[in-house]
């Protein structure tokens, strides 16, 4: 294993990339012997990010044995997340399809990614899509009462209708949506748990810290907190709302569905072939408020999400997906081999 994702906090490819680890340790200890950022000679390595010492390491081709490449993103998917000048984003986004280009095998999060990697050149005989997961261990539903116990941990009422955003603050993420909806509905506790993983490099980064430094009374913003505290927030809220303009496939969707939280979403394209109509869906700021009253009005509605977050739990699970990783790490030994 190749990476250094678990460097920076409060940002998906790190959490995929823990639990891919802990899911591995877990169940194939014996299997397989797994080293983390050690040029050591292998049978299989496997890129998690794309740091220029992995990309000179792939010139050993003998020592890496068969190669893949966790797409975690692609160019487009950092616009409105960092500040790059402008000759220096074009480098990177080269960059990253020549570091992809290394690859013997690729790995997407998401099926609609594929056509676009063969677009940009590559093969597609050589891209495999595997979801995320998340562990059941982790991330669960929690009783009634903890629930309330760490609601008054926020000072926030039982009755009180909650609802939680999670990931970088930045403009990706649709952050403007969601300030906007604290405004609208006053009456309702928004919450936003994450912060500024890239600091200054964050697009819009002065802005946004304004709003963070002084957001409306019925917003709170956690800051970057860790995956303990997450989980109780997704346990604490009646809605997880991602209002994101880009995305590939969200841990914290995920992380939502397996604590039995409704999920609301900006309905993108790439959601469809993932978990469709698993969540309350929305195309603009307009169709979240709506959604939102009616849920005030009629707060019943959510037992139907509900369930539908607990049976797309069950899909994504950890077990499952573990036999799929499981096969194919043994596959891709055997065609190097």
């Amino acid at each position: 294993m190749f990476s250094s994702a678990d460097k920076v906090k409060g940002q998906g490819v790190g959490s995929a990339y823990i639990e891919l680890i802990n899911m591995l340790n877990k169940h194939f200890s014996t299997e397989f012997d797994i080293s983390i950022n050690k040029f050591k000679q292998s049978d299989i390595s496997h890129y998690h990010t794309v740091d220029p010492q992995f990309f000179i390491s792939t010139f050993f081709k003998k020592k890496r044995g068969t190669t893949i490449g966790y797409v975690h993103f692609l160019p487009e998917t950092l616009e409105g997340s960092l500040t790059l000048f402008s000759p220096f984003k074009k480098v990177f986004d080269w960059y990253l399809i020549r570091f992809y280009g290394r690859m013997d095998q690729l790995v997407v999060v998401n099926p609609t990614f594929i056509p676009k990697l063969v677009d940009a050149g590559l093969k597609e005989k050589r891209i495999t899509y595997i979801p995320n997961f998340v562990s059941n261990k982790k991330f669960y539903e929690a009783t009634i009462d903890e629930k309330n116990n760490w609601r008054k941990n926020y000072h926030i009422s039982e009755e009180k209708l909650v609802i939680l955003g999670t990931g970088q603050i930045q403009q990706r993420k649709g952050i403007d949506d969601f300030v906007q909806l604290a405004i609208d509905n006053p009456d309702v506790q928004f919450i936003w748990a994450g912060g500024f993983s890239f600091g200054k490099m964050t697009d819009g980064y002065e802005r946004y810290k304004k709003i963070y430094d002084n957001p409306p009374k019925n917003l709170l913003f956690t800051g970057i907190v860790d995956r303990e505290e997450i989980m109780k927030l997704y346990n604490l809220a009646d809605v997880f709302l991602l209002p994101s303009y880009n995305e590939l496939f969200p841990m914290s969707i995920l992380e939502a569905f397996n604590c039995g939280t409704p999920v609301m979403l900006r309905d993108l394209d790439l959601y469809h072939a993932i978990i469709d109509e698993q969540y309350i869906s929305t195309t603009n700021i307009s169709d979240m408020n709506e959604a939102i009253k009616k849920i005030k009005d009629n707060p019943e509605i959510l037992e139907e999400y509900k369930e539908k977050s607990k049976k797309s739990a069950l899909y994504y699970s950890e077990e499952n997906v573990a036999k799929i990783w499981y096969d194919y790490y043994k596959r891709s030994a055997k065609e190097e081999n």
